[in-house]
């Protein structure tokens, strides 16, 4: 005869491994953790990402536009000379000075004369501190276009709009200058010209007239010489000056060691 079984469990009461079943699911912390770092990154990057976007839609926007009459030619060797407010002056080219002197500069900010070896990249870059000038004015030696911006005279939004007309451009650059007399200053080598407004429609002609014109005749004593000396000079990297860490800009007036315009050194021969 079978041997009789015990009573039957109902399969509300069974237990698995040792603990009731309720017929609930048990939770993945580990997928849980996964979406939660995902939706941070995807977060992250939209805050990277986002003024980006934003920043190269401004520079779309206020990036300088050719205008016709200014572009260079052999009739009209330098067109700047009827855009008006633009101070022009000859300066001989080549003039180095070593990176612990200072100029003492006859313009501010200076547009010509002695300067650094190593000039200063112009290939778009916005700093976000004052250069030096024995940098900057190098750069204007290769055909650059330097920006230079009062930070105490020109709001945020004009600020934006200046930067779009550098951002992404080559043979532009734009770094703030502390007590300069106007909210905005450009300068091409011998030739600057001061403003108000970032929409000033001379920031356009001045840059089409002068941004790397190697046209002669631009000056009527020198005909031979273009709107800047080194023609064909590249704007990029250079040892010795980082873009992210410029060298630092000096502060004061140059003193009385300073090497003078004409590159003769005070103590020379001493």
């Amino acid at each position: 005869m079978a041997a009789k079984s015990g009573p039957s469990v109902p399969k509300s009461s069974r237990k698995t491994g040792g603990v009731p079943a309720t017929g609930a699911k048990n939770i993945d912390w580990t997928i849980i953790a996964a979406i939660v770092a995902v939706v941070a990154l995807l977060v992250g990057l939209g805050f990277w990402i986002v003024p980006k976007i934003m920043d190269k839609r401004d520079a779309a926007q206020n990036a300088p536009q050719t205008v016709e009459g200014y572009v260079p030619s052999v009739a009209n060797p330098d067109p700047s000379t009827t855009i008006p407010g633009v101070t022009k002056l000859y300066y001989p080219s080549g003039v180095h000075v070593n990176p612990d002197e200072r100029v003492a500069y006859n313009q501010s900010p200076p547009f010509g004369g002695p300067h650094d070896a190593i000039w200063a990249n112009c290939m778009g870059i916005v700093y976000p501190v004052q250069l030096r000038s024995e940098n900057a004015v190098h750069a204007l030696e290769h055909g650059a276009i330097w920006i230079t911006y009062n930070p105490d005279k020109l709001s945020a939004d004009d600020l934006n709009k200046l930067k779009g007309k550098v951002t992404g451009q080559q043979y532009i650059f734009m770094s703030p200058y502390p007590g300069l007399s106007t909210p905005i200053s450009l300068q091409s080598w011998g030739h600057q010209l001061k403003l108000d407004s970032p929409t000033d429609p001379r920031i356009d002609q001045f840059i089409t007239a002068l941004r790397r014109n190697a046209t002669p005749g631009v000056y009527k004593d020198h005909p031979q010489e273009t709107a800047y000396p080194e023609t064909g000079a590249t704007c990029g990297t250079i040892p010795g000056f980082d873009p992210s860490n410029p060298p630092a800009a000096d502060q004061g007036a140059p003193g009385p060691n300073a090497v003078r315009m004409d590159g003769s050194r005070p103590n020379a021969g001493k």
